[in-house]
C-alpha cells in the first residue's frame, strides 16, 4: 500500500537532509577509515532506512517499488557505502525471506532485519560461478534433520559483519533451477568461515569477503520456505527486484556528479572567465543531464509497473544496463570538467570515478544485462 502523498515527502525531505548534514561531510573519513562511524548507523536505524522494503507487520515501512527508488535516489546523492550497508536488509538480504519464506522464518528474522539489528548478505556468486549462476557448486546434502552445507562463495556484500546469510546450494546435481534451493544460515554456526575483506578498487566502507562452507550444518527449517528446488527462481525474482535499486542509486549519484561538476565549472576560471561558459564543456553538461533524466524516467516507470503487478525482468534489466553505463559516462565527464583537480583525491569526483565502476558488475554484469533484454524482446515479437 502506497503512503499518502505528505508522509512520502516528510521522508524524503528527512532523508535528503541527513545525506546533506550527516553523510556528506562524513565521507572524506570514511574513505580514510573504511568504516561507517557509530552513531550515523544508528541514525540510519532510527530512519528506518534498513527496513524501508519490509513490511510495518515486521516493523518496516513498507515502501512500495516506486517509494523505494525515490529514497535510494537520495541516498545516491553521498558515498555509494552509507547505501551498502542498509541495501542488503532493503533487497537482496530480505527478500527472499519476504518472498518466499515461511511465516516462522519471516517472526524470526525480518523485524530484526527491519531494524538494522541483524545485517542480512546474500550468498550466490562463487569463484567458478558468477554470472552463470546455474554453474554453483556449493552443495547441502540432507543428513537426517539437517542439511550439511560445503562450498566457498566470492564478494559477498556486508559478509564481514552479516548475522544471516541467504545461501545458495545445490541440492541434486542436474544443471536446472530445481537442482538450487536457498538456506538461511545465521553467522557463527559451525563450519561457517569468513575469509578476508576484501581490498577493492573503491567503495571503501562496503565490505566483502569470502564465504566458506565446511561441512557445516544447518537444521532443516533453515531451508528457505521449507521447499527444496525454490532457491533459483527466489533468487532472479529478488536480483529483478534489486537491479531497480541498483538503478535508482545510479541515477543519484549522476545528479550529485552533475551538481558538482558544474560548480566547479562555475567557480574555475580560464582566459578570464568561468569555464562553464565554454561551449565543449557545456556540451558534457548537457549530454550528462539528458542521461540522467532518461535514466530517472525509465527507472520510474518501471516501479510503478511492477507496482501494478507486471512483469519488469525487461524493464529492470533494461534500467540496470542504461542506469549504470550512464553513471559511468557522467563520472568520466565529471573528471574531465574537473580537469587535473579530477584526478586527486581533494575532489569527491576521483573517488566517485572509482566508486561507481562497480555498479556495471554487481546483481547481472552489463553482458548479462544485455541476455536478458534480447531473450525477453525475442519472447515478446515471437
Amino acid at each position: 500500500m502506497a503512503l499518502d502523498t505528505e508522509t512520502l515527502t516528510l521522508l524524503l525531505d528527512a532523508v535528503r537532509r541527513f545525506v546533506t548534514e550527516r553523510l556528506v561531510p562524513a565521507e572524506d573519513a570514511l574513505a580514510h577509515t573504511g568504516e561507517i562511524p557509530s552513531d550515523i548507523v544508528a541514525e540510519m536505524r532510527e530512519l528506518g532506512l534498513f527496513g524501508l522494503s519490509i513490511s510495518p507487520d515486521y516493523g518496516g515501512l513498507g515502501l512500495n517499488m516506486e517509494e523505494e527508488v525515490r529514497v535510494v535516489m537520495e541516498l545516491g546523492q553521498t558515498s555509494p557505502a552509507f547505501r551498502s550497508l542498509a541495501g542488503t536488509n532493503i533487497g537482496i538480504g530480505s527478500q527472499s525471506i519476504v518472498l518466499a519464506g515461511t511465516d516462522e522464518q519471516r517472526s524470526r528474522y525480518l523485524p530484526k532485519l527491519a531494524s538494522g539489528e541483524l545485517i542480512g548478505s546474500f550468498a550466490l556468486t562463487e569463484p567458478d560461478a558468477g554470472s552463470d549462476a546455474m554453474s554453483l557448486r556449493t552443495s547441502a546434502v540432507r543428513d537426517g534433520d539437517h542439511y550439511v552445507l560445503n562450498g566457498t562463495k566470492r564478494f559477498i556484500t556486508n559478509a564481514p559483519i552479516a548475522g544471516l546469510f541467504s545461501v545458495m546450494a545445490r541440492t541434486a546435481q542436474e544443471r536446472k533451477a530445481a537442482s538450487i534451493s536457498c538456506f538461511l544460515v545465521e553467522a557463527g554456526t559451525p563450519g561457517l568461515t569468513l575469509g578476508k575483506p576484501d581490498k577493492k578498487m573503491g567503495q571503501a566502507g562496503a565490505q566483502t569477503c569470502d564465504v566458506v562452507f565446511d561441512n557445516c550444518r544447518v537444521p532443516a527449517s533453515a531451508l528457505l520456505g521449507g521447499e527444496e528446488g525454490s532457491g533459483f527462481r527466489t533468487a532472479m525474482r529478488v536480483l529483478d527486484k534489486g537491479r531497480l535499486h541498483i538503478s535508482a542509486l545510479c541515477v543519484g549519484t549522476a545528479e550529485r556528479l552533475i551538481r558538482d561538476a558544474v560548480k566547479y565549472a562555475t567557480e574555475r576560471k580560464q582566459f578570464g572567465q568561468p569555464i562553464a561558459e565554454f561551449q565543449l564543456v557545456q556540451a558534457m553538461i548537457a549530454d550528462s543531464q539528458a542521461e540522467l533524466y532518461a535514466a530517472r524516467s525509465m527507472v520510474l516507470d518501471a516501479a510503478r509497473k511492477r507496482d501494478r503487478g507486471e512483469n519488469t525482468t525487461l524493464e529492470a534489466a533494461c534500467c540496470k544496463l542504461y542506469a549504470t553505463e550512464m553513471v559511468g559516462r557522467v563520472a568520466d565527464r565529471a573528471v574531465q570538467i574537473h580537469g587535473g583537480a579530477g584526478y586527486v583525491s581533494e575532489y569527491a569526483v576521483e573517488r566517485f570515478y572509482r566508486d561507481v565502476r562497480l555498479f556495471r558488475i554487481y546483481e547481472g554484469t552489463s553482458q548479462i544485462q544485455q541476455l536478458v533484454i534480447a531473450r525477453e524482446t525475442i519472447k515478446a515479437y515471437s
